[in-house]
């Protein structure tokens, strides 16, 4: 007998809205504030394209506008600020809905949201590859990409100026060697997952199986390495999944990604580092494993079923309409949820709230092979409202109910 985790669990989380987005599940997440309106903007996994959530009152979500993409490629990965929005486009990987051997759409498109809901293609960068996964964009003239290139094995970190709009140009490019084709026999999974994120000139990169990067990109021209972090056999097939600097602080959130179902895996990795030193950052905590809720019947989320593990990060991403406070964490976790964490004693992070949404009743994609909820994104507004994306339902709107004040230091 399967055992789901029906209708829903959850501790000091509220719900606020729901949408099912026609039946369309989002993916990545981004937002904007525009004339004392909010806009969430999502990419898609199981359909070509993108589509527009006016959360003004998230208590009643609209569906504002749904832009088609390009047949078999991949429109999941989204950015917004400035009033541009990027938005990545991939070859699908095998056993995502795509169709192998088929034509694609790689790249990405940057438009122009002059009008909030009615989004105006600008150009089309392409990487003569395989296209680009988790870009990171917050305003001005630079995209950094996480994009395939020829000659090159995966995903390497590639700088694109789009200060002409319409003619986006490669700046420079950074590898690990062993990525270069002559060289990608290893078996390693050395590829930039992305986002690279920015602060200041230092970019910190994911790079799977290549660990936690720090780049110096005092100039664009030329990144030059500042660290590598590595994990070897603790992490994940994904390997290093996301690296996102708390520059206040000068600490870190990183995590791998679940990937194999049922915990076919390595034990899952998230915890804080320490980059006051950021030529040797050091892993200091691990965010607890979240454990199935009483009254589940579960053991553990590894019997649920689906993916069980780490999987996004809140990212404030410099935009005003974002919550930015780095006392909490938001981390979705696929089959266990939202897990939301009290980071401000790093030695020591605690689990303060959690969300499970209910199973699907619908398959609408091709995973996971049993049919259980797994989270996806998470992405907060300066509200406190709570997005999360879900593989094959609509987005949940949710706000913690209770969490103490906050000061930037």
């Amino acid at each position: 007998m399967t055992t789901t985790l029906t209708p829903w669990f959850s501790r000091n989380i509220e719900v606020l809205g729901y949408h099912d987005l026609g039946g369309r599940p989002a993916f990545k997440l981004a937002m904007q504030e525009v004339n004392g309106r909010w806009y969430l903007y999502m990419g898609h996994l199981w359909h070509r394209g993108w589509s527009i959530l006016d959360v003004t009152d998230p208590s009643a979500p609209q569906y504002a506008a749904f832009i088609p993409g390009p047949e078999n490629s991949w429109t999941i990965q989204i950015q917004v600020a400035e009033g541009k929005m990027v938005t990545a486009l991939e070859r699908i990987a095998p056993g995502w809905g795509g169709i192998d051997g088929q034509p694609f759409t790689e790249g990405f498109l940057v438009w122009d949201l002059a009008d909030p809901v009615k989004p105006r293609q600008l150009s089309h960068y392409r990487t003569d590859s395989t296209g680009t996964h988790r870009n990171f964009y917050d305003g001005g003239p630079l995209v950094h990409a996480a994009g395939g290139a020829p000659g090159f094995d995966k995903k390497i970190y590639q700088i694109v100026d789009i200060s002409d709009p319409g003619q986006p140009r490669e700046v420079s490019r950074f590898w690990l060697p062993e990525q270069e084709e002559r060289a990608a026999k290893s078996g390693a999974r050395l590829s930039l997952h992305g986002p690279a994120h920015v602060e200041g000139n230092r970019a910190y990169l994911p790079y799977g199986d290549g660990g936690a990067i720090i780049l110096d990109i005092s100039d664009v021209s030329r990144p030059k390495m500042v660290s590598q972090l590595l994990f070897h056999g603790l992490c994940s097939r994904q390997g290093i999944h996301t690296y996102l600097p708390l520059p206040r602080r000068r600490l870190a959130l990183i995590n791998d990604e679940a990937i194999a179902e049922n915990g076919d895996e390595n034990l899952n990795l998230a915890g804080i580092v320490d980059i006051k030193d950021e030529k040797e950052p050091r892993l200091i905590s691990l965010f607890p494993q979240p454990l199935p809720p009483v009254g589940s019947g579960l053991k553990n989320f590894f019997a649920k079923g689906g993916r069980f593990g780490p999987h996004n990060q809140h990212h404030s991403n410099h935009q005003a309409c974002l919550e930015d406070r780095d006392d909490v964490a938001y981390l979705t976790y696929f089959n266990a949820g939202l897990r939301v964490y009290d980071i401000r004693d790093p030695r020591a992070p605690k689990e303060i709230a959690y969300f499970i949404p209910p199973d699907p009743k619908e398959r609408i994609g091709t995973k996971p092979s049993r049919l259980v909820a797994q989270v996806e994104d998470v992405l907060v507004d300066r509200r406190g409202c709570i997005y999360i994306s879900e593989k094959n339902q609509g987005i949940h709107i949710l706000r913690l109910k209770e969490i103490w004040s906050y000061r930037p230091a």
